[in-house]
């Protein structure tokens, strides 16, 4: 019996997982996603190094009967696994959380209070916990948080200019896509040793984007914030705004603020510039002129917001792509560097994103004592 880590993340309306063997390697075992939960759901999971194969599913309505339909999987696999643990991406992790933590009730009960601060993300990964709780209620849970990553920012790079009696009740800039870079750094550090001694921007692009400064593998700077919707134009969500703007939809246009909260994530950045997709590939194949504009405007801030970093950082000596966007959209990224041609010459690179391989690094470096 070969003892083994899942790691989930949890969205609203999929479960994606990947189960690692508790061995030094962190062997990869197999991996699945369960999609369009609620709305006709679909499952394709299959063994490490073979093509994902469609599940059968019986009705997968909730994250309840969807984590149901991983864990038969799992069982039903003739590899004798016993699952030991679970590691969950959380997106959240607040003040207090700047590792990863063993997630019991008061754990919990923190982190459903940051699910203002990230309401595309918190609730859904908060569900998955409970939903496996739920399932088996004898397997040790973990939170791994994408705020984690920057919580040694310094106060120049987690201050807004606000009055200290804002900041003392949480009003700061904590970053996200944390797991991501800690990944990048991972990379750097055992496949380009140099660089991970230098001066990194690291662009995580993708339906969610922002950008991380990075010191000789130290998050300095990023470019999100207090929640995940500062920085960067993404698929569906705003980026930068006026904050004066926002407070004229409540004041000037009258705008509940459940209507404006909505259009800020759900319905801006290429969705709302484009008004056709917030899908790059879409809009990339598109002949519309506003889908162009929408890229080219995306193209512009993830450079003009690289620029800063680099200011961040007093230099730069490489770019890294990373995210759907990063990895697949040749074409961005050769509008992106293009706009930064004026700078001293920098390398740039593609590396794969890995959440879930980071997840489980940091569960084996923070808790392998406790679970073998």
């Amino acid at each position: 019996m070969s003892a083994a880590l899942l790691v989930l993340n949890t969205g609203s309306s999929s479960v994606k997982f990947r189960l690692f063997a508790l061995d030094e390697a962190l062997t990869l075992l197999a991996g699945g996603k369960v999609e369009d939960i609620g709305t006709g759901a679909s499952f394709k999971a299959g063994l490490a190094g073979a093509a994902p194969q469609a599940v059968a599913l019986e009705g997968a309505d909730n994250h309840d009967s969807a984590m149901e339909a991983v864990l038969n999987w799992l069982d039903a696999q003739p590899q004798d696994w016993q699952l030991l643990a679970a590691a969950h991406r959380i997106v959240h992790g607040g003040e207090r959380f700047t590792a990863p933590v063993a997630l019991d009730q008061e754990a919990m009960d923190y982190l459903q209070s940051l699910s203002p601060l990230a309401p595309l993300h918190q609730p859904h990964n908060l569900a998955g916990v409970r939903a496996l709780a739920r399932r088996r209620p004898g397997i040790r849970q973990y939170g791994c948080f994408d705020t984690a990553f920057h919580a040694r920012h310094g106060a120049l790079f987690n201050r807004y200019a606000l009055p200290d009696s804002l900041f003392e009740r949480g009003i700061r800039r904590y970053g996200f896509h944390g797991l991501s870079y800690d990944w990048i750094a991972h990379q750097l550090r055992h496949h380009h040793p140099k660089l991970a001694q230098g001066k990194v921007v690291a662009a995580h692009l993708g339906n969610g984007a922002s950008l991380c400064a990075m010191k000789q593998l130290a998050s300095i700077d990023t470019t999100m914030g207090m929640t995940a919707l500062e920085g960067l134009p993404m698929g569906t969500r705003c980026g930068n705004i006026d904050a004066g703007a926002v407070v004229y939809m409540v004041k000037g246009l009258g705008m509940p603020i459940e209507d404006i909260e909505y259009q800020l994530y759900e319905e801006s950045g290429l969705k709302g510039l484009s008004g056709l997709s917030n899908d790059v590939k879409t809009l990339l194949a598109s002949s519309d002129p506003k889908a162009r504009f929408a890229l080219n405007f995306f193209a512009l801030k993830v450079a003009q917001q690289i620029a800063a970093m680099a200011v961040s950082l007093g230099g730069l000596d490489a770019v890294v792509f990373t995210g759907g966007i990063g990895e697949n959209a040749a074409p961005l990224r050769k509008q992106i560097l293009a706009h930064l041609a004026f700078l001293p010459p920098f390398g740039h690179l593609v590396i794969a994103a890995n959440e879930e391989g980071c997840m489980a690094l940091e569960i084996q470096e923070h808790f392998a004592k406790e679970l073998l």
